[in-house]
């Protein structure tokens, strides 16, 4: 499992990485973000056209029922993958 500090310095390289990641790189980790930081979804789908946003959320619902400990430890692992490349 991953610390609170090991997440929260996860967070910060994902923000210097030196190229741009796909969308599909991009949903998951926000998903694994909020989750980890927020736990389940907790707020209504987005309506309408907010494609952005309905994509954001529907990612952040397929991680639902994961603990927020797994969620931190997934998004570490995930933003090693992505700075070791």
């Amino acid at each position: 499992m991953a610390t609170q500090q090991e997440f929260e310095s996860a967070v910060e390289r994902s923000k210097t990485l030196t190229e741009r990641p796909s969308n599909d790189v991009l949903l998951k980790l926000y998903a694994l973000y909020k989750q980890g930081s927020e736990g389940d979804v907790n707020t209504e789908r987005p309506g309408g056209f907010d494609f952005k946003n309905i994509a954001k959320w529907d990612a952040w619902k397929k991680q639902e029922g994961k603990s927020q400990e797994e969620a931190r430890a997934e998004y570490v692992q995930f933003v090693n993958e992505l700075t070791s490349k």
